[in-house]
């Protein structure tokens, strides 16, 4: 764990106000990263937006990493990126889910409602599950998708099942698709 005394201001704001949350920090180059526990993780992205001095307001990205081949456990990261427009500062959290099976975390839509679609994906390719998410299901792949194709143990040739083509429904008559 990082030391109050970190050059940093907003890594010296969450380790004054979540200091066993924090697992490691990194900040260089105007790179600055925290990587928390998951059970904290929706208080101190609350934090980072509703606390004057942080104010990151702005969700910019959220994604997740598989570590499989780096060996490392937890096994999933999760990779939020935030930018506050009043201070022009950028910021990156981590979390690490524990369970390798089924993994999951808090869902911050009720913070940031961009991150709705980012969530989904994530559960979508990697399989992780965001506790509280007004409506996880699939967004890119078909429902009777098998598996998560970004998953580091996905087969590359893994055969999927054929599934009968579902008409598009046109609730606007006249518009085309």
């Amino acid at each position: 764990m990082a030391e109050a005394t970190d050059v940093n201001p907003i890594l010296r704001r969450l380790l004054g106000q979540f200091p066993e949350a924090i697992v490691e920090t990194h900040a260089f180059r105007g790179d600055v990263t925290a990587v928390v526990k998951p059970g904290p993780y929706h208080d101190i992205v609350r934090f980072l937006r509703h606390d004057p001095e942080c104010d990151f307001d702005f969700l910019s990205d959220l994604t997740a990493v598989d570590r499989l081949k780096l060996k490392l456990k937890p096994r999933f990261e999760i990779v939020v990126h935030f930018y506050s427009r009043s201070k022009n500062t950028r910021f990156r959290l981590k979390t690490r889910p524990e369970a390798e099976d089924e993994p999951s975390v808090e869902s911050i839509t009720d913070l940031f409602p961009a991150a709705n679609w980012a969530e989904r994906e994530v559960y979508d390719m990697f399989g992780v599950r965001f506790q509280g998410h007004p409506d996880l299901k699939r967004i890119l792949l078909y429902e009777e998708f098998a598996g998560y194709p970004l998953r580091k143990d996905y087969p590359v040739n893994k055969r999927q099942p054929l599934v009968q083509e579902r008409p598009i429904p046109n609730d606007r008559p006249g518009t085309i698709f």
